[in-house]
């Protein structure tokens, strides 16, 4: 799988150990920044792995921010992006099976690395289950092209 990867200055550590562990699982990642400590501000490196995404020449995006809020908010203001914030097992595996995540964001404060590890591995090992997730995709496109969506009772 191809993977585009950023990380603000909190997710630094992170992002490289993420980087060659996923390298030596067969994947081949392409790293969009930050590079070092300094603080930089993490709006433009979400953009930056979301373009790659849209533009087909990456499969799915990983971001690791402080905590990864600003970061979730920031990728799911971009139309075809769907970015789930990976803080557990379920909300990771949710994001793919039901969400068809395209980006995970984790927070270099809230799980550890090797959490981090595991939930990379459950995402990118979840398949989306399509079904009735598919419509509710659908909703969300419709929402991001501006549209107003009927209200139903439909589970």
């Amino acid at each position: 799988m191809h993977i585009a990867i950023a990380a603000d200055h909190n997710g630094i550590e992170f992002k490289s150990d993420l980087t060659a562990w996923l390298q030596a699982e067969g994947h081949t990642v392409d790293d969009h920044g930050g590079h070092d400590a300094s603080p930089v501000d993490y709006p433009p490196l979400c953009q930056a792995v979301a373009r790659r995404i849209l533009d087909g020449t990456a499969d799915r995006g990983i971001f690791i921010g402080g905590t990864g809020s600003g970061e979730h908010i920031a990728f799911n203001k971009m139309a075809g992006i769907r970015a789930g914030l990976g803080q557990d097992p379920l909300t990771t595996e949710i994001s793919r099976a039901h969400n068809d995540a395209n980006v995970l964001v984790l927070g270099a404060k809230v799980v550890s690395l090797e959490r981090a590890r595991d939930l990379v591995a459950l995402w990118l090992a979840t398949p989306f289950k399509g079904g009735r997730h598919q419509r509710r995709l659908d909703q969300i496109a419709a929402l991001e092209r501006g549209e107003t969506l009927p209200v139903s009772d439909t589970s």
